[in-house]
């Protein structure tokens, strides 16, 4: 499966963490990131990372775009709440973008847990089905 991987500045290193708590079932998968974050992640785990722009630089739309062509599985964004970002318009497509087309989005530690463990059972196969009937989300 393709997943991405985003963390907003104070809550890279909290990724970076949960990328090497579960990097076993990480490497069984395509692993997608933007700039900084993906770099710091390649450091520490080893992890091969296709890495996209930094989120402000259009990280966020590039990640955007393979959801919307059905080239995304899941998606890993440790965000952080209480800081304002300047480029929340694009965080904020990026999730519209999830809900549209049904792609699971972890957004903090806790749902992480979830999602990364459910991964690990085999409940998102039916992403894989999608991919094998050649399903996309065109509107």
């Amino acid at each position: 499966m393709n997943i991405a991987l985003i963390a907003h500045d104070n809550k890279k290193n909290d990724l970076v963490q949960f990328a090497t708590a579960y990097q076993t079932i990480f490497s069984k998968h395509t692993l997608f990131a933007t700039g900084t974050t993906g770099m710091r992640i390649q450091e520490a785990t080893g992890l091969p990372i296709t890495r996209f722009q930094s989120g402000p630089l259009g990280g966020d739309q590039e990640i955007g775009a393979m959801i919307a062509k059905n080239n995304m599985d899941a998606i890993f964004f440790f965000r952080d709440p209480l800081t304002a970002q300047p480029h929340e318009p694009d965080v904020t497509a990026l999730v519209r973008l999830c809900d549209v087309y049904s792609i699971p989005l972890a957004t903090n530690m806790g749902t992480a847990e979830l999602l990364i463990r459910g991964l690990d059972e085999g409940f998102l196969e039916w992403r894989n089905i999608l991919h094998k009937n050649g399903e996309s989300h065109e509107r």
